[in-house]
């Protein structure tokens, strides 16, 4: 039997990498794709990389019975949603928005959402019913510096540095979206107060409670279409041999995250569900790069993960995916 899953809110970039997983994992259905703006448009009509993969048409009818629904909603959505329509008690919810990820947020009447970073808290996600699937950049950051969190090695304000790529904005278009923007152009925004930051933090405190440094974030926008490229620095005492070692045990047992002993770059990892990590050791500063696709590893990608983990599948299945390397 494969799960019956749907989609709410199926246009934008999340739900089409995520509806192009789910139509080739093996132990799923699509039952429906909600979007009231594409009803009875088939779905390669607006996911136009799906051509012949599917004939499934958006809908606005909702099957309330569905094994997992997928929330695929703008920021600040998914709460409004959640309060007008009712699931049945067996459906497990995995949410894509900012709606449920800080601990403030995290009760909806009586559904209680756990953070689905599996690096941080696996076993969690794997009895939780309801998940508030991380940030892009969020997860890109965390990543790089869960390690010495867990180790009580944030001692210093940690720098960072990101740039992501154009999908990370979304379908609707503005100004710094447009092509014409965009190409050959470079830009920072939302510096040092990044809407992500509240996720890390909170990260970091649930590791390492004695933490009260800054977290320094610079985001930045890049003229290409997917992925997260980010640079961390902050003080560390001991060697780079120790630092790798800590790096290493922490994620022996990750299924997508890795530490390279190689300088990485974005086209490593960009249609994949991996997550890069290299160090490199300047005086007393260790250097954090990390890299993921920011529509896979920081969203849909790990959302279906998430789904393996609460389904006990096996965490990698569906998502072994080449990337777009040359």
């Amino acid at each position: 039997m494969k799960l019956q899953v749907g989609i709410i809110g199926g246009a934008g970039y999340t739900a089409g990498e995520l509806i192009r997983l789910l139509l080739n994992h093996p132990k799923t259905n699509i039952n429906f794709v909600y979007s009231t703006s594409n009803a009875g448009n088939k779905l390669y009509k607006v996911h136009q990389d799906l051509i012949g993969d599917t004939e499934i048409e958006f809908t606005q009818e909702i099957n309330a019975n569905v094994d997992v629904l997928f929330l695929c909603l703008g920021h600040g959505n998914s709460t409004a949603f959640l309060k007008a329509n009712h699931f049945s008690n067996n459906t497990k919810i995995i949410d894509l928005s900012n709606d449920f990820r800080l601990i403030k947020d995290k009760i909806i009447d009586d559904k209680e959402f756990v953070y689905g970073l599996p690096e941080l808290q696996k076993e969690a996600i794997k009895s939780a019913q309801y998940i508030a699937n991380p940030g892009c950049f969020a997860t890109a950051l965390q990543l790089a510096i869960l390690p010495l969190a867990a180790k009580g090695l944030l001692k210093n304000d940690v720098h960072i540095n990101a740039i992501t790529g154009a999908t990370g904005a979304g379908t609707s278009l503005s100004k710094t979206t447009h092509f014409t923007w965009r190409d050959n152009n470079f830009s920072h925004y939302k510096a040092f107060n990044h809407q992500h930051l509240g996720e890390i933090n909170q990260t970091v405190n649930q590791l390492q409670s004695n933490f009260n440094s800054a977290i320094n974030f610079m985001p930045n926008r890049g003229n290409f279409s997917r992925g997260i490229f980010a640079t961390t620095y902050t003080k560390f005492e001991g060697s780079l041999e120790d630092a790798k070692s800590i790096y290493e045990v922490y994620y022996k047992d990750a299924a997508f995250t890795f530490v390279s002993d190689e300088s990485i770059h974005m086209k490593q990892v960009v249609n994949t569900n991996k997550c890069l990590v290299q160090l490199e050791k300047h005086g007393d500063k260790l250097l954090i790069t990390s890299t993921i696709d920011n529509l896979l590893k920081g969203a849909s990608g790990q959302a279906i993960q998430n789904m393996n983990l609460m389904y006990g599948f096996e965490e990698t299945q569906g998502l072994n995916l080449k990337a777009n390397y040359f």
